[in-house]
């Protein structure tokens, strides 16, 4: 079968397209063909090995995993002996992450907990472009206790994670604030968020609402300027951002938290079974709607990752197979 495979860390060029094994799923496997997946901001991590912090996890001196990829979406082929939720011809959807990766390639072997079934009213591409992006919003969302009738401000709203945030968020009953950039808020503002604003125009340093529940994907503001946007008993969670917002959030978040009622947290995502099947009831019902930014084919890999890193995609970055 054709997979990309990369051997060491370095820029997208280190992604090659190339003929390897099929995979043969054992008794607990399911072997799926794999008809599109996704690009995530995990994928660029495994892609350059930074930062450096991740390493332990995804390999210290070359990737843990040759063939990258963890969103995927296809039709199963096969199943092992012990398998009981699927069967062939089952058109599924998940996240790889924690059982492997290995979704930019043409099959893929994964467990039952891997995967769920993929709802008929989405595409192959609109499903591969939904598992990680958003468990991790919903996730986030669970992380800061959102309640029903509460004011959400979701900074950084155009992207992979923001865009399914925004969703849920409504979803859930909150009255949503979305921040991005002037070239997104059409977008933005057609998923439901009740205000969007420019981040370039309207600063949140200097902002008058107060929310109770933030979610600061990338956590591109200090950690104080989203504390000041809290309301008196806020929370905040940042989801993804650098290694220097990361220990902010680490450390003065904790420390942060300690002194009166608002509490500022960081979100580490867990492939979940459970996170995903809520997530595909909400598409099934039309509570949620994939945005998809651009499609390329396996063979075009390298550019997309490429695309995926200038930063600038609505919604996702899909690959097909």
């Amino acid at each position: 079968m054709k997979a990309v495979v990369t051997m060491k860390y370095g820029s997208p060029e280190m992604l090659q397209l190339r003929e390897v094994d099929k995979p043969v799923p054992d008794d607990n496997q399911v072997l799926v063909k794999v008809h599109a997946a996704s690009l995530n901001k995990g994928n660029i991590v495994m892609l350059r090995g930074e930062p450096v912090l991740a390493r332990p996890f995804i390999g210290l001196t070359k990737p843990k995993h040759p063939i990258p990829g963890g969103d995927m979406a296809g039709i199963v082929e096969a199943v092992g002996k012990n398998i009981k939720d699927f069967q062939v011809g089952d058109e599924v959807f998940g996240d790889l992450s924690a059982s492997g990766w290995g979704s930019y390639a043409e099959y893929v072997v994964a467990p039952e907990k891997a995967l769920v079934k993929k709802p008929r009213n989405l595409s192959f591409e609109e499903a591969a472009s939904v598992p990680m992006a958003a468990v991790t919003a919903l996730q986030g969302l669970k992380k800061g206790n959102i309640k029903q009738g509460e004011r959400v401000l979701i900074y950084g709203a155009s992207g992979g994670v923001g865009t399914f945030a925004v969703q849920i968020a409504k979803a859930y009953g909150a009255e949503v604030t979305a921040f991005c950039s002037e070239q997104k808020k059409e977008t933005v503002e057609s998923l439901g968020a009740d205000h969007v604003y420019d981040y370039k125009k309207e600063d949140l340093t200097n902002h008058t609402a107060r929310y109770d529940l933030i979610i600061g994907v990338n956590g591109y503001q200090p950690i104080s300027v989203y504390k000041r946007a809290l309301s008196q008993a806020g929370r905040y969670v940042m989801i993804g951002g650098s290694t220097e917002k990361l220990y902010e959030s680490m450390f003065l978040g904790a420390w942060h938290s300690l002194f009166g009622k608002k509490k500022m947290t960081n979100l580490l995502q867990r492939a979940n079974k459970e996170d995903l099947e809520e997530i595909r009831k909400l598409l099934e019902r039309e509570k949620l709607n994939p945005v998809i930014d651009r499609v390329f084919p396996l063979n075009d890999i390298q550019n997309a990752f490429r695309y995926m890193e200038e930063g600038h995609a609505k919604g996702k970055v899909v690959i097909t197979i």
